[in-house]
Protein backbone atom coordinates (compact mmCIF):
# COMPACT_ATOMS: atom_id res chain seq x y z
CA UNK A 1 0.00 0.00 0.00
CA UNK A 2 1.14 3.83 -0.77
CA UNK A 3 0.71 6.63 1.86
CA UNK A 4 0.50 10.17 0.25
CA UNK A 5 2.06 13.00 2.27
CA UNK A 6 0.89 16.29 2.36
CA UNK A 7 2.22 19.38 3.48
CA UNK A 8 -0.69 22.03 4.76
CA UNK A 9 -0.98 25.35 4.38
CA UNK A 10 -1.01 25.09 0.73
CA UNK A 11 -3.17 27.46 -1.66
CA UNK A 12 -4.69 25.98 -5.16
CA UNK A 13 -3.80 28.35 -8.27
CA UNK A 14 -3.23 27.56 -11.85
CA UNK A 15 -5.26 25.35 -14.30
CA UNK A 16 -6.26 21.87 -14.35
CA UNK A 17 -7.33 19.49 -17.14
CA UNK A 18 -10.11 16.77 -16.82
CA UNK A 19 -9.58 13.46 -17.64
CA UNK A 20 -12.31 10.65 -19.14
CA UNK A 21 -14.92 9.54 -16.27
CA UNK A 22 -13.40 6.87 -14.04
CA UNK A 23 -17.48 5.70 -13.77
CA UNK A 24 -17.36 4.93 -17.89
CA UNK A 25 -13.97 3.98 -18.00
CA UNK A 26 -14.89 0.83 -15.60
CA UNK A 27 -18.18 -0.09 -17.26
CA UNK A 28 -16.55 0.68 -21.15
CA UNK A 29 -13.45 -1.61 -20.47
CA UNK A 30 -15.64 -5.02 -19.72
CA UNK A 31 -17.88 -3.50 -22.62
CA UNK A 32 -15.19 -3.90 -25.12
CA UNK A 33 -15.10 -8.03 -24.79
CA UNK A 34 -18.62 -7.76 -26.61
CA UNK A 35 -16.90 -6.61 -29.69
CA UNK A 36 -15.44 -8.79 -32.77
CA UNK A 37 -12.97 -6.45 -33.58
CA UNK A 38 -10.13 -4.46 -31.62
CA UNK A 39 -11.48 -1.53 -29.19
CA UNK A 40 -9.92 1.72 -29.28
CA UNK A 41 -10.41 4.48 -26.44
CA UNK A 42 -9.21 7.69 -25.79
CA UNK A 43 -9.13 10.05 -22.74
CA UNK A 44 -8.81 7.03 -20.84
CA UNK A 45 -7.84 7.97 -17.04
CA UNK A 46 -4.57 6.81 -15.64
CA UNK A 47 -5.75 5.13 -12.49
CA UNK A 48 -5.11 1.69 -10.64
CA UNK A 49 -9.07 0.67 -11.67
CA UNK A 50 -8.09 0.62 -15.20
CA UNK A 51 -4.59 -1.42 -14.83
CA UNK A 52 -6.71 -3.59 -12.12
CA UNK A 53 -9.19 -4.27 -15.24
CA UNK A 54 -6.55 -4.83 -17.99
CA UNK A 55 -5.33 -7.96 -15.56
CA UNK A 56 -8.64 -9.22 -15.87
CA UNK A 57 -8.70 -8.86 -19.60
CA UNK A 58 -5.08 -11.10 -19.92
CA UNK A 59 -6.82 -13.83 -17.37
CA UNK A 60 -9.58 -13.96 -20.42
CA UNK A 61 -6.54 -14.38 -22.80
CA UNK A 62 -7.85 -10.83 -23.85
CA UNK A 63 -4.77 -8.41 -24.83
CA UNK A 64 -4.91 -4.86 -23.95
CA UNK A 65 -2.42 -1.62 -24.15
CA UNK A 66 -2.45 1.50 -22.56
CA UNK A 67 0.05 4.31 -23.55
CA UNK A 68 -1.15 8.05 -22.25
CA UNK A 69 -4.69 8.19 -22.05
CA UNK A 70 -5.26 5.68 -25.26
CA UNK A 71 -6.35 1.89 -24.78
CA UNK A 72 -6.81 -0.89 -27.07
CA UNK A 73 -8.54 -4.04 -26.35
CA UNK A 74 -8.38 -6.67 -28.52
CA UNK A 75 -10.65 -9.35 -27.51
CA UNK A 76 -10.79 -11.37 -31.01
CA UNK A 77 -9.23 -14.52 -28.66
CA UNK A 78 -11.04 -14.20 -25.56
CA UNK A 79 -11.31 -17.62 -23.81
CA UNK A 80 -14.26 -18.16 -21.74
CA UNK A 81 -12.90 -18.75 -18.26
CA UNK A 82 -13.96 -17.85 -14.72
CA UNK A 83 -12.51 -14.90 -13.32
CA UNK A 84 -9.57 -14.62 -10.93
CA UNK A 85 -11.55 -13.61 -7.65
CA UNK A 86 -8.77 -11.49 -6.17
CA UNK A 87 -8.81 -8.97 -9.01
CA UNK A 88 -12.57 -8.98 -8.70
CA UNK A 89 -13.09 -8.43 -4.85
CA UNK A 90 -11.03 -5.45 -5.18
CA UNK A 91 -12.49 -3.72 -7.59
CA UNK A 92 -16.50 -3.49 -7.44
CA UNK A 93 -16.86 -2.61 -10.83
CA UNK A 94 -15.29 -5.54 -12.57
CA UNK A 95 -19.60 -7.20 -11.81
CA UNK A 96 -20.04 -5.53 -14.87
CA UNK A 97 -17.92 -8.70 -16.90
CA UNK A 98 -21.00 -10.46 -15.66
CA UNK A 99 -23.52 -8.73 -17.85
CA UNK A 100 -20.47 -8.37 -20.73
CA UNK A 101 -19.45 -12.38 -20.18
CA UNK A 102 -23.64 -13.47 -20.41
CA UNK A 103 -23.80 -11.18 -23.67
CA UNK A 104 -20.73 -12.69 -25.45
CA UNK A 105 -20.76 -16.59 -24.06
CA UNK A 106 -24.05 -17.10 -22.82
CA UNK A 107 -22.42 -17.76 -19.32
CA UNK A 108 -19.96 -16.07 -16.73
CA UNK A 109 -18.36 -17.25 -13.04
CA UNK A 110 -17.24 -14.49 -11.54
CA UNK A 111 -15.87 -13.75 -7.93
CA UNK A 112 -18.31 -11.77 -5.63
CA UNK A 113 -17.73 -8.03 -6.53
CA UNK A 114 -15.26 -6.12 -3.78
CA UNK A 115 -14.54 -2.61 -3.94
CA UNK A 116 -15.64 0.45 -1.62
CA UNK A 117 -16.99 -0.83 1.49
CA UNK A 118 -19.26 2.22 1.92
CA UNK A 119 -22.60 0.03 2.79
CA UNK A 120 -24.68 -2.42 1.68
CA UNK A 121 -24.57 -2.15 -2.70
CA UNK A 122 -26.46 -5.64 -3.33
CA UNK A 123 -26.82 -7.34 -7.15
CA UNK A 124 -30.05 -8.73 -6.74
CA UNK A 125 -31.33 -6.21 -9.24
CA UNK A 126 -28.45 -7.38 -11.53
CA UNK A 127 -30.10 -10.95 -11.01
CA UNK A 128 -33.45 -10.09 -11.15
CA UNK A 129 -32.65 -8.61 -14.80
CA UNK A 130 -30.27 -11.55 -15.99
CA UNK A 131 -33.00 -13.79 -15.04
CA UNK A 132 -35.75 -11.86 -17.11
CA UNK A 133 -33.49 -12.56 -19.94
CA UNK A 134 -33.74 -16.29 -19.49
CA UNK A 135 -30.55 -16.68 -17.56
CA UNK A 136 -30.16 -19.13 -14.38
CA UNK A 137 -27.95 -17.42 -11.54
CA UNK A 138 -26.89 -19.36 -8.65
CA UNK A 139 -24.48 -17.94 -6.18
CA UNK A 140 -22.11 -20.22 -3.54
CA UNK A 141 -19.26 -19.46 -2.30
CA UNK A 142 -18.93 -15.89 -2.71
CA UNK A 143 -19.27 -16.80 -7.03
CA UNK A 144 -21.74 -16.38 -8.76
CA UNK A 145 -22.94 -18.99 -11.33
CA UNK A 146 -24.90 -17.54 -14.65
CA UNK A 147 -25.98 -19.95 -17.52
CA UNK A 148 -28.30 -20.02 -20.30
CA UNK A 149 -30.35 -22.97 -21.84
CA UNK A 150 -29.49 -23.84 -25.74
CA UNK A 151 -31.77 -21.55 -26.78
CA UNK A 152 -29.58 -18.22 -25.42
CA UNK A 153 -30.91 -15.29 -23.68
CA UNK A 154 -34.04 -13.57 -25.08
CA UNK A 155 -35.44 -10.08 -25.26
CA UNK A 156 -37.38 -9.03 -21.93
CA UNK A 157 -39.21 -6.33 -20.10
CA UNK A 158 -37.60 -5.19 -17.18
CA UNK A 159 -38.93 -2.77 -14.22
CA UNK A 160 -36.36 -2.40 -12.05
CA UNK A 161 -37.42 -2.17 -8.17
CA UNK A 162 -35.18 0.73 -7.48
CA UNK A 163 -32.91 2.77 -9.73
CA UNK A 164 -29.49 1.35 -9.62
CA UNK A 165 -26.82 2.21 -11.83
CA UNK A 166 -24.75 -1.24 -11.69
CA UNK A 167 -27.72 -3.06 -12.40
CA UNK A 168 -29.10 -1.12 -15.44
CA UNK A 169 -25.15 -0.98 -16.82
CA UNK A 170 -24.79 -5.17 -16.00
CA UNK A 171 -28.76 -6.12 -17.47
CA UNK A 172 -27.82 -3.56 -20.27
CA UNK A 173 -24.72 -5.57 -21.26
CA UNK A 174 -26.69 -8.98 -21.53
CA UNK A 175 -29.23 -7.65 -23.58
CA UNK A 176 -27.14 -6.17 -26.49
CA UNK A 177 -26.78 -9.77 -28.26
CA UNK A 178 -30.09 -11.19 -26.70
CA UNK A 179 -32.35 -12.28 -29.71
CA UNK A 180 -35.70 -9.90 -29.91
CA UNK A 181 -36.10 -6.74 -27.87
CA UNK A 182 -35.93 -5.71 -24.07
CA UNK A 183 -36.96 -2.59 -22.68
CA UNK A 184 -35.91 -1.58 -19.12
CA UNK A 185 -37.63 0.52 -17.07
CA UNK A 186 -36.58 2.59 -13.59
CA UNK A 187 -33.21 2.87 -15.05
CA UNK A 188 -30.67 4.77 -13.89
CA UNK A 189 -29.96 8.29 -16.68
CA UNK A 190 -26.30 9.39 -15.29
CA UNK A 191 -24.56 10.43 -18.21
CA UNK A 192 -22.09 7.39 -18.46
CA UNK A 193 -24.79 5.18 -19.22
CA UNK A 194 -25.59 7.28 -21.86
CA UNK A 195 -21.44 7.07 -23.07
CA UNK A 196 -21.88 3.73 -22.51
CA UNK A 197 -24.63 3.37 -25.26
CA UNK A 198 -22.79 5.97 -27.50
CA UNK A 199 -19.91 3.27 -27.66
CA UNK A 200 -22.07 0.24 -27.89
CA UNK A 201 -24.41 1.79 -30.82
CA UNK A 202 -21.29 2.94 -32.80
CA UNK A 203 -20.20 -0.56 -32.93
CA UNK A 204 -23.80 -1.80 -34.18
CA UNK A 205 -25.74 -1.67 -31.47
CA UNK A 206 -29.79 -0.68 -31.49
CA UNK A 207 -30.01 0.87 -27.81
CA UNK A 208 -32.70 3.72 -27.83
CA UNK A 209 -33.50 5.95 -24.56
CA UNK A 210 -30.23 6.11 -22.66
CA UNK A 211 -30.11 8.94 -20.64
CA UNK A 212 -33.59 8.47 -19.77
CA UNK A 213 -35.68 6.12 -17.20
CA UNK A 214 -36.70 3.81 -20.11
CA UNK A 215 -34.33 2.46 -22.48
CA UNK A 216 -35.18 0.00 -25.42
CA UNK A 217 -32.40 -2.63 -27.34
CA UNK A 218 -33.29 -4.90 -30.20
CA UNK A 219 -30.76 -7.44 -30.11
CA UNK A 220 -28.08 -7.92 -32.76
CA UNK A 221 -25.67 -11.07 -34.17
CA UNK A 222 -22.73 -8.77 -34.34
CA UNK A 223 -20.90 -5.96 -32.73
CA UNK A 224 -17.62 -4.69 -34.47
CA UNK A 225 -16.06 -1.02 -33.38
CA UNK A 226 -15.17 1.58 -36.64
CA UNK A 227 -13.78 4.53 -34.84
CA UNK A 228 -11.84 5.31 -31.94
CA UNK A 229 -14.40 6.14 -28.56
CA UNK A 230 -13.15 9.09 -26.70
CA UNK A 231 -14.65 8.43 -23.28
CA UNK A 232 -16.58 11.94 -21.66
CA UNK A 233 -15.26 13.74 -18.90
CA UNK A 234 -15.20 12.90 -15.06
CA UNK A 235 -17.80 14.67 -13.80
CA UNK A 236 -17.16 13.81 -10.21
CA UNK A 237 -13.42 14.76 -10.72
CA UNK A 238 -14.13 18.04 -11.68
CA UNK A 239 -16.53 18.87 -8.94
CA UNK A 240 -13.74 17.81 -6.24
CA UNK A 241 -11.16 20.44 -8.27
CA UNK A 242 -14.01 23.22 -7.97
CA UNK A 243 -14.65 22.45 -4.64
CA UNK A 244 -10.74 22.57 -3.24
CA UNK A 245 -10.46 25.68 -5.80
CA UNK A 246 -13.45 27.62 -3.76
CA UNK A 247 -12.12 26.25 -0.50
CA UNK A 248 -8.76 26.64 -1.09
CA UNK A 249 -7.91 28.33 -4.59
CA UNK A 250 -6.46 31.91 -5.42
CA UNK A 251 -7.76 31.44 -8.99
CA UNK A 252 -7.88 27.72 -10.58
CA UNK A 253 -8.89 27.37 -14.21
CA UNK A 254 -10.48 23.55 -14.30
CA UNK A 255 -10.88 22.78 -17.94
CA UNK A 256 -12.36 19.85 -20.16
CA UNK A 257 -16.08 19.72 -18.54
CA UNK A 258 -19.56 19.05 -19.40
CA UNK A 259 -20.72 21.98 -17.23
CA UNK A 260 -24.55 20.33 -17.70
CA UNK A 261 -23.50 17.05 -16.04
CA UNK A 262 -22.77 19.16 -13.04
CA UNK A 263 -25.70 21.39 -13.09
CA UNK A 264 -27.10 20.38 -9.28
CA UNK A 265 -23.49 20.79 -8.20
CA UNK A 266 -22.91 24.22 -9.57
CA UNK A 267 -26.13 25.44 -8.50
CA UNK A 268 -25.30 24.22 -4.63
CA UNK A 269 -22.18 26.03 -4.91
CA UNK A 270 -23.86 29.20 -6.54
CA UNK A 271 -26.06 29.11 -3.38
CA UNK A 272 -23.02 28.79 -0.71
CA UNK A 273 -22.43 32.21 -2.76
CA UNK A 274 -18.89 30.88 -4.58
CA UNK A 275 -18.14 32.82 -7.67
CA UNK A 276 -18.05 30.95 -10.76
CA UNK A 277 -17.10 32.03 -14.34
CA UNK A 278 -18.90 29.49 -16.50
CA UNK A 279 -17.74 29.29 -19.95
CA UNK A 280 -18.67 26.06 -22.90
CA UNK A 281 -16.04 23.40 -21.47
CA UNK A 282 -14.37 25.36 -18.77
CA UNK A 283 -14.91 26.91 -15.35
CA UNK A 284 -13.36 29.50 -13.53
CA UNK A 285 -12.73 30.05 -9.78
CA UNK A 286 -11.16 33.06 -8.58
CA UNK A 287 -11.76 31.73 -4.76
CA UNK A 288 -11.28 34.01 -1.59
CA UNK A 289 -15.39 34.16 -1.26
CA UNK A 290 -17.55 34.44 2.11
CA UNK A 291 -19.61 31.85 2.14
CA UNK A 292 -22.95 30.66 3.70
CA UNK A 293 -23.84 27.08 4.84
CA UNK A 294 -26.17 25.27 3.11
CA UNK A 295 -27.94 21.52 2.99
CA UNK A 296 -27.02 19.26 1.01
CA UNK A 297 -29.24 16.10 -0.47
CA UNK A 298 -27.65 13.73 -2.70
CA UNK A 299 -30.10 11.73 -5.32
CA UNK A 300 -29.39 10.17 -8.68
CA UNK A 301 -29.16 11.51 -11.76
CA UNK A 302 -29.96 14.48 -12.22
CA UNK A 303 -29.74 15.17 -8.63
CA UNK A 304 -26.26 15.75 -6.68
CA UNK A 305 -24.11 12.94 -7.18
CA UNK A 306 -23.22 10.45 -4.28
CA UNK A 307 -19.64 10.97 -5.08
CA UNK A 308 -19.42 14.64 -4.54
CA UNK A 309 -21.07 14.59 -1.10
CA UNK A 310 -17.49 14.10 0.49
CA UNK A 311 -15.02 16.20 -1.85
CA UNK A 312 -17.56 18.75 -1.10
CA UNK A 313 -17.27 18.49 2.43
CA UNK A 314 -13.87 20.79 3.10
CA UNK A 315 -15.41 23.89 1.11
CA UNK A 316 -18.53 23.46 3.65
CA UNK A 317 -16.02 23.47 6.52
CA UNK A 318 -15.15 26.87 5.28
CA UNK A 319 -18.93 28.17 5.49
CA UNK A 320 -19.71 30.32 8.38
CA UNK A 321 -22.59 28.34 10.11
CA UNK A 322 -23.26 24.37 10.37
CA UNK A 323 -24.00 22.63 6.87
CA UNK A 324 -25.65 18.89 6.74
CA UNK A 325 -25.51 16.74 4.26
CA UNK A 326 -27.94 13.93 3.88
CA UNK A 327 -26.65 10.92 1.27
CA UNK A 328 -29.85 9.38 0.22
CA UNK A 329 -28.32 6.64 -1.32
CA UNK A 330 -25.37 5.97 0.81
CA UNK A 331 -26.13 6.82 3.71
CA UNK A 332 -23.34 4.83 5.92
CA UNK A 333 -20.61 6.76 3.48
CA UNK A 334 -18.96 8.16 6.12
CA UNK A 335 -15.72 6.89 6.60
CA UNK A 336 -13.94 10.52 6.40
CA UNK A 337 -15.75 11.51 9.61
CA UNK A 338 -13.51 10.27 12.01
CA UNK A 339 -10.31 10.91 10.43
CA UNK A 340 -12.03 14.35 9.75
CA UNK A 341 -12.24 15.00 13.94
CA UNK A 342 -8.71 13.64 14.22
CA UNK A 343 -8.05 16.68 12.30
CA UNK A 344 -9.48 19.46 14.53
CA UNK A 345 -12.67 19.26 12.14
CA UNK A 346 -16.41 19.83 13.13
CA UNK A 347 -17.88 17.22 11.52
CA UNK A 348 -20.49 14.57 12.80
CA UNK A 349 -23.35 12.03 11.83
CA UNK A 350 -26.17 11.11 13.53
CA UNK A 351 -29.71 9.46 12.24
CA UNK A 352 -28.46 9.78 8.56
CA UNK A 353 -27.27 13.86 8.89
CA UNK A 354 -23.97 14.89 8.45
CA UNK A 355 -23.23 17.95 10.14
CA UNK A 356 -20.38 20.48 9.02
CA UNK A 357 -19.41 22.79 10.95
CA UNK A 358 -17.12 26.27 10.61
CA UNK A 359 -13.00 25.17 10.51
CA UNK A 360 -11.44 27.47 12.42
CA UNK A 361 -8.57 25.23 12.91
CA UNK A 362 -6.83 22.22 11.29
CA UNK A 363 -3.82 20.12 12.20
CA UNK A 364 -2.10 18.06 10.04
CA UNK A 365 -2.04 14.66 11.39
CA UNK A 366 -2.32 10.28 10.06
CA UNK A 367 -5.15 9.75 8.66
CA UNK A 368 -6.67 6.80 6.32
CA UNK A 369 -8.29 6.81 3.21
CA UNK A 370 -10.90 4.48 3.97
CA UNK A 371 -12.15 4.71 0.16
CA UNK A 372 -11.81 6.84 -2.74
CA UNK A 373 -13.96 9.61 -2.30
CA UNK A 374 -13.17 9.39 1.53
CA UNK A 375 -9.43 9.70 0.94
CA UNK A 376 -9.45 12.38 -1.76
CA UNK A 377 -12.00 14.94 0.87
CA UNK A 378 -8.74 14.27 3.61
CA UNK A 379 -6.50 15.27 0.64
CA UNK A 380 -8.24 18.79 0.57
CA UNK A 381 -8.61 19.55 4.00
CA UNK A 382 -4.77 18.32 4.12
CA UNK A 383 -4.15 21.44 2.13
CA UNK A 384 -6.10 23.61 4.63
CA UNK A 385 -4.73 22.67 7.77
CA UNK A 386 -1.39 23.16 9.46
CA UNK A 387 1.27 20.93 9.58
CA UNK A 388 1.87 17.78 7.39
CA UNK A 389 -0.97 15.25 7.01
CA UNK A 390 -0.09 11.73 5.90
CA UNK A 391 -2.81 9.67 4.15
CA UNK A 392 -2.55 6.04 4.64
CA UNK A 393 -3.99 3.57 2.15
CA UNK A 394 -3.29 6.04 -0.41
CA UNK A 395 -4.32 3.48 -3.34
CA UNK A 396 -7.74 3.63 -2.71
CA UNK A 397 -7.13 7.24 -3.82
CA UNK A 398 -4.85 6.86 -6.89
CA UNK A 399 -7.80 3.95 -7.42
CA UNK A 400 -10.23 7.37 -9.16
CA UNK A 401 -8.00 9.83 -9.88
CA UNK A 402 -6.03 10.31 -13.19
CA UNK A 403 -2.67 11.18 -12.40
CA UNK A 404 -3.47 13.45 -9.41
CA UNK A 405 0.15 14.62 -7.81
CA UNK A 406 1.17 15.58 -11.47
CA UNK A 407 -2.19 17.58 -11.83
CA UNK A 408 -1.72 19.24 -8.10
CA UNK A 409 2.16 19.84 -9.36
CA UNK A 410 0.36 21.94 -11.98
CA UNK A 411 -2.07 23.65 -9.71
CA UNK A 412 1.48 24.77 -7.50
CA UNK A 413 0.51 21.56 -5.00
CA UNK A 414 3.24 19.43 -3.55
CA UNK A 415 2.27 16.27 -3.25
CA UNK A 416 4.76 12.56 -2.31
CA UNK A 417 3.57 9.65 -3.23
CA UNK A 418 5.17 6.61 -1.25
CA UNK A 419 5.05 3.42 -0.05
CA UNK A 420 4.25 2.66 3.57
CA UNK A 421 7.65 1.69 4.00
CA UNK A 422 9.02 4.91 3.20
CA UNK A 423 9.76 7.48 4.88
CA UNK A 424 9.95 11.03 3.64
CA UNK A 425 10.71 15.15 5.16
CA UNK A 426 9.83 17.92 4.02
Amino acid sequence: MKKMIVKGSQKLSGEVTIGGAKNSTVALIPASILADTPVEFDSVPDILDVHNLMLILESMNVKSFYNRGKLTVDPTTIESTPLPGGAIRSLRASYYFMGALLGKFGKAVVGFPGGDNIGPRPIDQHIKGFKALGAKVVEKDDTVYITTGPEGLQGARIFFDLVSVGATINVLLAAVKAKGTTIMENVAREPEIVDLATFLNNMGAKIRGAGTDVIRIQGVDSLKAQNIHTIIPDRIEAGTYLSFAAANGEGVLVKNVITEHLDPFIAKMQEMGVTLEIDEDKIYVPGGDLLAPVSVKTAPFPGLATDLQQPLTPLLMKAKGSSTIIDTLYPQRTKHIPEMQKMGAKISSQDGVITIGHAKKLIGTTVEAGEIRAGVSLLGLALMADGTTTITKADNILRGYDRIVEKFRGLNVDLKVITESETLDF
